[in-house]
């Protein structure tokens, strides 16, 4: 008997993934959960503390607490070697021009001159940057790669983060709602 028992284990084990998978794929189509959602443990609850030196020759103060308090703020993870960063640039520029909205990067393991450059290049829509050479920073935000970005109140509470480059449908559709309801709200 306790043979057979051994037997079925790889079945039994083939059915649990099997039934795992099933339940994702029935979640997408049926539910529409988006799979590729990360789910963010720091969503409802403070940022972390934020002290972080200025990008020198950029001529921005250097991003802290203070220069995200009492403002609705989009904390933005990016570095000059990503390329996911570029393409989003132009969009970032774009929401900058929102006088609702205090933009703010943290410059993720890169060099200055390389930053500089790339700053150089596609325009800064940054008020406040932060150098985070070490990724230590990154760590305490629940960074998972780059680019990020979060959506901060007033208060500190971080309400919204997205994964990955911003499309002009992912700022349409997620990001400006929140923006909208935090603004409601405060």
């Amino acid at each position: 008997m306790g043979r057979y028992l051994i037997a079925l284990l790889p079945l039994a084990f083939f059915a649990i993934i099997v039934a795992t998978a099933g339940k994702m794929l029935w979640e997408q189509g049926v539910d529409g959960v988006d799979a590729s959602t990360i789910p963010s443990a720091l969503i409802g609850t403070r940022a972390p503390a934020l002290a972080l030196a200025p990008l020198d020759g950029s001529n921005l103060p250097a991003l802290t607490t203070a220069a995200i308090a009492g403002k609705l703020t989009v904390v933005n993870v990016f570095a000059s070697w990503c390329i996911p960063c570029r393409e989003e640039h132009p969009l970032l520029k774009e929401l900058a021009k929102d006088p609702r909205i205090n933009l703010v990067a943290i410059n993720y393991k890169d060099r200055s001159d390389n930053a500089l450059r790339f700053l150089g290049e596609l325009g800064n829509p940054y008020k406040a940057i932060g150098i985070d050479p070490d990724g230590k920073a990154a760590i305490d935000w629940g960074v998972y790669g780059i680019p990020e970005s979060y959506l901060v109140a007033p208060d500190g509470t971080i309400l919204y983060k997205k994964v990955g480059p911003f499309d002009a449908q992912s700022i349409r559709n997620d990001l400006m709602p929140q923006i909208d309801k935090a603004l409601k709200a405060g």
